[in-house]
């Protein structure tokens, strides 16, 4: 028995998906499923319940995790260990981000760190807010970047930093040479959104419902970069992050106003699994990205 099939099996008992626990080790589902049954002949006995619907474990199967699962902490906590006693910064990172994050604040970071450890690979994937999460709790992904973090006993949440939201409208808008612009001017206004599951929607929905605003929501997307598309081509207002609209202000092809007495801002943070055995590579990333005087523009 291998160390490598202990880890597969337990990814796929917390994941109950051949899918995500064949993402999360590099394999094939066919890989996972060849690991379970290589176990199953070597234990002798069924460890996982075919016949049912839902995916669940076999009383020996749920043993087989409880005991196999320290074991896997234990090796990767030896790995690391050793890694940190050798001085040796290698290794791969795998982040899963929100696109706003992704496109707009971590190209910078990711540039030093590589420059600083060009042994150590790091594999960033934009995804819907949602998916991070899936993603770090099925082990998909080492770290996570979110907004507005939701707590989850079963996560660690590092806090980064707050960034300030504005609107954003046309250069043609009627509300475009309001600077600051009062919240209340959004009464009725045609309004892009992002889809109502993503924490930066529910926050600024919240915002705007603590102040007695109602706008007319037009769209809804899952991206920011759709959203600022809607807004250039005249669809309506919208409410982004500011940092994610420094080009289009640039170039003109957006306006950016601050709210008048009062002020949005959204939390960022690093999200990882609580028993994840962080790698020497994965605590540098992770310090680097928490640190507000490591600014990659100091």
């Amino acid at each position: 028995m291998h160390i490598e099939g202990f880890k597969v099996f337990c990814d796929l008992a917390e994941t109950e998906s051949f899918t995500q626990a064949a993402k999360a080790n590099g394999v094939t589902q066919s890989a996972v499923s060849q690991q379970v049954s290589s176990l199953e002949r070597q234990l002798r006995c069924l460890l996982i319940e075919r016949s049912k619907k839902k995916f669940r474990l076999t009383r020996e199967g749920q043993v087989l995790y409880e005991h196999a699962k320290p074991m896997v902490q234990a090796f990767a906590a030896l790995q690391a260990r050793l890694l940190e006693a050798k001085g040796v910064a290698t290794g791969a990172i795998r982040v899963a981000t929100i696109y706003s994050i992704g496109l707009h604040d971590l190209p910078p970071y990711v540039k030093r760190f590589l420059k600083a450890f060009p042994n150590i690979h790091v594999h960033v994937e934009y995804r819907r807010a949602n998916e991070v999460y899936d993603d770090v709790l099925a082990n998909a992904a080492d770290i996570g970047l979110v907004a507005c973090p939701v707590r989850d006993a079963r996560l660690v949440i590092v806090p980064l930093r707050t960034e300030s939201m504005v609107i954003i409208t046309s250069p043609s808008h009627p509300l475009a040479g309001t600077r600051p612009l009062p919240v209340e001017k959004l009464e009725g206004q045609r309004f892009i959104a992002f889809e109502p599951d993503i924490p930066t929607r529910k926050a600024i929905d919240r915002f705007l419902r603590d102040r007695g605003v109602a706008v007319r929501t037009v769209m809804e997307f899952d991206n920011i970069e759709t959203v600022k598309r809607a807004v250039e081509v005249e669809a309506g207002v919208s409410v982004v992050p500011e940092g994610s609209v420094v080009q289009e202000v640039e170039r003109q092809s957006l306006v950016a106003l601050p709210l008048a007495g009062a002020s949005l801002e959204r939390p960022l943070a690093v999200i990882h699994r609580a028993d994840k055995v962080l790698t020497p590579a994965m605590s540098r990333f992770i310090a680097m990205l928490a640190d507000q005087h490591d600014s990659p523009s100091a």
